[in-house]
């Protein structure tokens, strides 16, 4: 074998030999440049420099989030007064009718005021004071799935 037979990626890659003397152009500095930190040893990751890292900066949270928690959009009975008397109330006109923004998980029926009318509302929860107050008024409550 010669070295004209010799296919680029055949060679074994040498590796450098850095600190090794001045006339193997590696040496004096070894590549580090010239003083300072990085030059005379290593620093570990997140180092500022003497600086407060940022990870002792930053606020520490206890505790931990539900990724399974349900939210739902909210209603009170007062706010259902307001409709007339006989009308079937469900998710769509309260979110047409401007009363609930947007439908999360579901929406819930509290009890908080009172309901004079007799109204049929369609929800995904009620509470049991909510549900007593609708029927006492003559009107239903319809549990959605």
């Amino acid at each position: 074998m010669r070295l004209s037979d010799l296919r680029p990626g055949t060679q074994k890659q040498v590796r450098k030999r850095i600190g090794r003397g001045v006339g193997s152009g590696q040496g004096v500095t070894a590549g580090k440049g010239t003083k300072g930190q990085k030059a005379r040893g290593s620093v570990r990751p997140g180092f500022e420099g003497g600086q407060t890292p940022l990870h002792r900066r930053l606020p520490h949270y206890r505790g931990f989030n539900n990724r399974f928690k349900k939210v739902y959009a909210i209603v009170n009975l007062d706010q259902l007064d307001r409709f007339d008397t006989g009308m079937e109330i469900g998710p769509e006109m309260l979110i047409e009718r401007g009363v609930i923004k947007k439908l999360e998980d579901g929406l819930k029926v509290l009890a908080d005021g009172e309901i004079t009318k007799a109204l049929t509302v369609r929800a995904h929860k009620f509470s049991k004071a909510a549900e007593e107050k609708i029927k006492a008024a003559g009107g239903t409550a319809e549990v959605i799935q």
